[in-house]
């Protein structure tokens, strides 16, 4: 499995279940996107790429407790970072129904005790601080920011999933610490103190 391989070359240390849980999540997930659009990946080989897409950060990220993820769609990068990061309490926003009742369903399917799945736009949470907070396709830095502002502390750290564009937007960071990492047409956006 190309997957597989890709993950043990990169040295990404995944729990005994991970693969397992992909293999499900992936066969659950082509099923309910025939009938539901959740997601624009519709072949096993375009959902290895957006899976292997959202784990890539597990070989840099600091270890954390909880991790929120805005606008978690069809779960990239969110509930894969879930299924990598057992020890972490993962909380899933995503205001569309069909999409939220999908994460719910994989959460149940799974027993995935360290998933919470919020059907609800950021915004309307109650403020909550955690150590991680993360988004891939959803609005620009700026805006990410402002969205994440009742979510996070001095010491939270916010990793946003970017394309070239976010040499534009690091101006928008509002002198935070941060650095970019990056992998083919993928940039990590990593801000935070201590980086």
């Amino acid at each position: 499995m190309q997957l597989h391989r890709r993950i043990e070359e990169t040295g990404i240390k995944v729990p005994d279940t991970f693969f397992a849980n992909i293999e499900k999540y992936k066969a659950n997930l082509l099923k309910w996107n025939r009938v539901h659009n959740l997601t624009g990946a519709r072949d096993e080989a375009t959902l290895d790429e957006f899976i292997f897409d959202a784990l890539y950060p597990v070989s840099f990220l600091p270890q954390v407790s909880s991790l929120l993820d805005i606008g978690t769609g069809a779960g990239f990068p969110g509930m894969i970072l879930a299924f990598a990061l057992p020890e972490t309490e993962v909380t899933l926003v995503e205001p569309l129904t069909k999409r939220a009742s999908f994460l719910q369903f994989i959460k149940a399917d799974l027993g995935l005790e360290n998933v919470r799945v919020i059907k609800k736009r950021v915004e309307e949470m109650q403020p909550e601080t955690f150590e991680l907070i993360t988004s891939r396709a959803v609005t620009d830095t700026k805006m990410l920011l402002e969205l994440s502002k009742d979510y996070r502390d001095e010491n939270s750290k916010l990793l946003f999933y970017k394309g070239e564009k976010v040499f534009d937007e690091v101006e928008e960071t509002q002198n935070m610490p941060h650095k970019i990492i990056e992998r083919q047409n993928r940039h990590y956006l990593l801000l935070g103190e201590g980086l």
